[in-house]
């Protein structure tokens, strides 16, 4: 495992979660990129990369299907705990 070569950012608060989660889960970045792909989130690896780095902000509907993807809620996603 690759460790984070910067530190994160601040362009959005459910990168570090989303990294979290997808890991926990045993999913490769390349394998949640093609899921993510597959339910219509039109994102490349740089953009998930900085994504969950906090360096590029998220959308609302693709909040959606990041939670639908990796079987958690919007809350969830949301909460900063």
């Amino acid at each position: 495992m690759r460790l984070r070569k910067q530190e994160l950012g601040d362009r959005n608060i459910v990168g570090a979660r989303i990294e979290m989660k997808r890991k926990e889960l045993g999913m490769k970045q390349k394998d949640f990129l093609a899921r993510l792909q597959v339910e219509g989130m039109d994102i490349n690896a740089s953009a998930l990369s900085k994504l969950e780095g906090q360096v590029r902000g998220v959308f609302d509907y693709e909040l959606v299907i990041i939670a639908r993807v990796l079987g958690v809620s919007l809350e969830w996603l949301l909460s900063v705990n």
